[in-house]
């Protein structure tokens, strides 16, 4: 399997504290809060080249088909990616795991059959051109696969996330925004919106602010035929 990580002093992202954290809590979310089980609906029936955006400790990895011919996941933060490097020796797929940024994805135009974006939409520092580059690194054509939290539809509890997310909350989760709307940036962004579904996660006694989920999968548009 191709695999490789490269050691960059000037990380992109760096958040040490939630790194480790999340190292703890993930995995017991995919296990008693039903997150796996999102994953593999996520990943079902994706083929080809992949690129994961934000792939963090690598709970995906495990869940590609064995259709997918590659696997280039990018992660910022060099503790995560370090975890991600480890998960990838055991996927079932080839991954390659890589540095960037979402902003400026260090892969060639057109390069991909599909993509991936899973609770990182959140976190990054510009939506609008993180999408874009995952425009740009797709084929024409190619599938969008998402799962995100954002905005609650409730009025109350989103005017809870936005203050939040105006203060405490991500200096406390490695720069994850609660109230962003991942549909609307999709739609804004070019892509065409599939199926999707709302869910609530996790399932926890405590309600979370990030617990309004959306998971569907979006398109990039075909280029028009010629006549």
């Amino acid at each position: 399997m191709p695999l490789r990580t490269i050691r960059n002093p000037h990380d992109a992202v760096h958040h040490p504290v939630f790194a480790q954290v999340w190292a703890k809590v993930s995995p017991v979310l995919d296990e008693r809060a039903g997150m796996g089980e999102h994953r593999k609906e996520l990943l079902a029936g994706l083929s080809g080249r992949v690129i994961e955006i934000g792939a963090g400790n690598g709970l995906n990895f495990a869940h590609y088909p064995g259709t997918v011919s590659e696997v280039v996941a990018i992660e910022p933060e060099r503790r995560l990616r370090r975890m991600a490097v480890e998960a990838a020796v055991r996927a079932g797929v080839p991954v390659d795991v890589v540095p960037g940024a979402a902003e400026a994805l260090p892969v060639k135009s057109e390069a991909f059959d599909a993509a991936v974006v899973s609770l990182v939409l959140c976190s990054v520092r510009d939506v609008r051109r993180s999408l874009g580059e995952l425009r740009r690194v797709l084929k024409p054509g190619g599938e969008l696969r998402f799962f995100e939290h954002g905005v609650a539809p409730g009025r109350v509890l989103a005017d809870v996330q936005r203050g939040l997310d105006r203060t405490v909350w991500p200096l406390l989760f490695g720069g994850c925004h609660t109230a962003r709307d991942p549909l609307a940036a999709l739609s804004g962004a070019g892509f065409e919106l599939g199926a999707y579904r709302r869910l609530l996660m996790p399932r926890t006694r405590v309600p979370m602010p990030s617990a309004t989920c959306v998971l569907g999968v979006a398109r990039r548009p075909a280029e028009p035929t010629g006549h």
